[in-house]
Parts: structure tokens; C-alpha cells; sequence
């Protein structure tokens, strides 16, 4: 019989073209592939939450293994780490139902966008974070960012050659964070468009530098008019954080985030 794996694995995203297979580039889900290959003999086939785009980070990002071999949880985990680079990692393995799928049974994503906001560099964040060095006001980004939270029709902020015809989502909260020079941006919602994250991003980046002001948030949900939003923020700083499978997950995490622990 074929076990149905749910597997959390953590990656830094610079050195990749994404998570989905591309031919002749390198992507996670290439580099997962052949650590299980090593691991079971066999190149089985994964199912991804979520197709992170190029130079994209994740800490929790869900994938599913279906697999003959009856090795326990614990040793598949050890045995995929010894065989995976360095900037990949699995955190968590489990067994799961026969028609687990990792995206179409979300009912939940939470996004992360770092920036660095210094008037210096910090080497040890470049390819991890956005360094923006003029100073940001963190009141106003959150006004605009409130602005953005509810149930809309987010076609203002989803990139050309999306495919999804129903740009309808929700957004349970969108909120920014600061510790020392780090500000966190962070998004949670029922499902995500192409390069919505990042666009939310460069909208409000754009609010904090005064050439927006947060009552223009609804207008532009409204007008459903990509080249009205602000400019598709860099990949580098964007994390998918967590994929919840259950609405009271969901909604604990939520009251966790509006509490200040997550």
C-alpha cells in the first residue's frame, strides 16, 4: 500500500529558480527529488503547496511524498537531511490521509516580507531581506496595510500572466512589525495571487515614502487596475512563513499574531 507523506521542509531560495521543476535550471523541488531518489531508490513524485517564485525563502513550506517503504517518520527525516544542500531542510514528517493534497486543502497562508531599513547594508542579509535605506514610518504603512484587509477582488495587485480567474481572496490580516533596523511585513490570507505579496509590498513601500496616502487603498482595490498599484517588490525579501490545514489553527494563529507571539 502507498503511504501519503506530509512533509515541512524550510529553504533559502537564492541559489534556486523557485520551488516548481523548471528544465535545466536548479529549483527545490529538483533538489528534494533527488535527495528522496537517494533515500528510497526511487525519484517519486511530490505535490508542492504553493509555486514560490525565483530567489523566494520559505520556513514552512508543505509538500506530499506518496512512497512504498514503510522507514518511520523519524528516519526519513535524518536520512533526507544528510542527503539535501545546506539551504534546505525538512523540519517535520507525518502520516497522512490517502487524498492529502498540500495546496487545494489549505484553507490558509501566511506571508513574511523582511526589509532592512538602515542606511547601511547588512551583509548578513543581502538576498534576504530588502534594504531600503531612507527612513520608513511604520504608522502609515500600517494604515494603508489595515486598508487592505477584508474580502476583495485583489485584481490591482496580482501580476500579469496569472492564470486564476477568480481574483476574489481574503485577507485575514496585514500587518507590519519593527525590531531594531528589521521591519516585518506580514500577510495573512485564504489564498494568494501571482505576485500579490510582493506587490502589497511595493504599494505600501511607496505610502511610507509619502507619494500614497492609505485612503487611496480602497480605490485601487476597487479599480481592480494592476498598473495603478505600486511597483512588484524584490523577491528576496519574501517567505512563505506557514500553511495552516484547519480553521482553528488558523484562527490560534491569528490571535497569536495580534497578541505579538508570531
Amino acid at each position: 500500500m502507498m503511504r501519503n507523506l506530509m512533509i515541512t521542509i524550510a529553504y533559502k531560495g537564492t541559489a534556486y529558480r523557485g520551488f516548481q521543476v523548471q528544465k535545466d535550471l536548479p529549483t527545490v523541488c529538483a533538489a528534494f527529488q533527488d535527495a528522496v531518489e537517494t533515500v528510497f531508490g526511487t525519484r517519486y513524485d511530490i505535490k508542492g503547496c504553493s509555486r514560490t517564485d525565483s530567489g523566494v525563502h520559505a520556513r514552512g513550506f508543505v509538500l506530499s511524498l506518496k512512497c512504498r517503504e514503510t522507514i518511520p517518520c523519524d528516519n526519513i527525516i535524518r536520512a533526507l537531511n544528510v542527503n539535501l544542500p545546506m539551504d534546505i531542510v525538512v523540519l517535520d514528517c507525518r502520516e497522512a490521509p490517502e487524498d492529502f493534497h498540500p495546496r487545494y486543502d489549505s484553507v490558509g497562508k501566511r506571508y513574511l516580507y523582511r526589509i532592512w531599513n538602515s542606511r547601511e547594508r547588512n551583509p548578513f542579509e543581502e538576498g534576504l531581506a530588502l534594504h531600503v535605506p531612507r527612513p520608513l514610518d511604520l504608522e502609515r504603512m500600517n494604515d494603508a496595510a489595515r486598508r487592505l484587509e477584508g474580502t476583495w477582488d485583489y485584481s490591482a495587485f496580482c501580476s500579469a500572466g496569472d492564470s486564476v480567474e477568480d481574483h476574489v481572496r481574503t485577507v485575514y490580516r496585514c500587518r507590519a512589525a519593527r525590531e531594531g533596523n528589521l521591519i516585518t511585513l506580514s500577510v495573512t490570507g485564504d489564498g494568494f495571487l501571482y505576485n500579490m505579496v510582493r506587490i502589497i509590498t511595493g504599494t505600501l513601500l511607496e505610502v511610507c515614502a509619502g507619494r500614497r496616502q492609505p485612503e487611496e487603498m480602497e480605490p485601487l482595490l476597487l479599480s481592480r487596475d494592476r498598473t495603478l498599484a505600486g511597483k512588484t517588490a524584490s523577491p528576496w525579501g519574501l517567505y512563505l512563513d506557514r500553511v495552516f490545514y484547519s480553521r482553528e489553527e488558523l484562527t490560534q494563529a491569528l490571535m497569536e499574531e495580534a497578541r505579538g507571539k508570531a
